[in-house]
């Protein structure tokens, strides 16, 4: 499991455990699993796509950038 925390300059829109995060990279969209590598990454306009147990949410954003370390993902985003 991923421990995932969606933060806006507004507000923390969400945090909780998922099994996979999608989002759209500055040089295309890449999925985030278990075990990934670290990473920090731009994002760009799309959608960030996260699963619950198999059930799907979508945010629409206008950026920001992702950080992963240790099976933790932090987004920081404009919606």
């Amino acid at each position: 499991m991923l421990t995932l925390k969606i933060v806006s300059p507004e507000r923390v829109v969400f945090t909780g455990e998922v099994d996979s995060v999608l989002v759209p990279g500055t040089v295309g969209p890449f999925e985030i699993l278990n075990d990934h590598a670290p990473i920090i990454s731009t994002l760009v306009e799309g959608k960030v796509v996260y699963s619950v147990k198999g059930t799907k949410s979508e945010l629409q954003i206008v950026g920001g950038f992702v950080e992963v370390k240790k099976n933790e993902v932090s987004l920081c985003v404009e919606i």
